[in-house]
């Protein structure tokens, strides 16, 4: 269930080139699973429109209860203007919206791949997965350290990690892409998720498949309304009867099997 409220930003943290936003926004947090997004109505003096943004985390307040964080990177219209946002201001927010990452039923051996701020709906993901029992390993990518989200977190979320920047300042130098086989084979990988750009998750559909393993890509397209209304972020894929065809992101999405992507049509 999808509910519409007026949210409040407890706190906005600096961290990296990313804002952290804490938000309380009633009804939200208790209907959270990751994979699953809100879309924050923007409405300063010269916009009114929608951005999406996924749920990093939702954690407890004292006096508030629970509340949303977003990872926010301070770019374009939306994200400058959220950033911006001081405490205390209020914004509307419409969620938790979208299809999340489904869960495996028995424990297995999971790889979690995600680059820049994308990474944000991962690392709530590995915690369910090691609360049912699964090994899981990180790849954190970014252009630089200033855009690695999260790293040292990502340690205490995972058995293994791997961080790869591509400019080497932290890590590997290079691309997420350069180290996805081996790192499944490593990891003896049966189930793959990942949430970044397209050339990456493409990647990871195709390094996956190549593994014999399952995987689940996040896919985020521009959504004018984040609600399935408009149709305004067609998704092309592949349906179960081998037939093309093109579905809504923020519905039928975001989280989509990578083997049922037509990514070449997505550039």
């Amino acid at each position: 269930m999808t509910v519409h409220v007026t949210g409040e930003v407890l706190d906005s943290k600096r961290v990296g080139a990313y804002r952290h936003l804490t938000v309380v926004a009633p009804g939200v947090p208790e209907r959270f699973r990751p994979g699953t997004f809100v879309a924050v109505s923007l409405a300063d003096s010269a916009h009114l429109a929608r951005r999406s943004y996924w749920i990093h985390r939702v954690r407890t307040v004292g006096g508030y209860g629970a509340a949303l964080q977003l990872v926010v990177e301070p770019a374009g219209t939306g994200g400058s203007w959220l950033a911006g946002l001081p405490v205390g201001a209020k914004l509307e927010l419409t969620g938790p919206l979208g299809r999340p990452f489904a869960l495996p039923k028995e424990p297995v051996s999971c790889v979690l791949v995600g680059e820049d701020w994308a990474a944000a709906p991962l690392f709530p993901l590995a915690e369910r997965l090691r609360e049912r029992g699964c090994a899981v390993t990180l790849v954190v990518a970014a252009r630089d350290e200033a855009h690695l989200l999260s790293a040292l977190e990502a340690r205490r979320s995972a058995r293994a990690v791997t961080v790869v920047t591509a400019d080497g300042s932290v890590g590997i130098r290079g691309r997420a892409a350069d180290v996805l086989v081996d790192t499944f084979a490593r990891a003896a990988a049966e189930v793959v998720y990942a949430a970044g750009p397209v050339d990456t998750l493409h990647a990871v559909a195709a390094a996956a498949e190549g593994q014999g393993a399952w995987s689940q890509t996040a896919v985020a397209v521009p959504q004018p309304c984040a609600t399935g209304l408009c149709r305004g972020c067609p998704l092309p894929v592949v349906g179960e009867d081998g037939v093309a065809r093109e579905v809504r992101a923020c519905t039928e999405g975001p989280v989509v099997r990578g083997d049922r992507v037509r990514w070449a049509e997505l550039g």
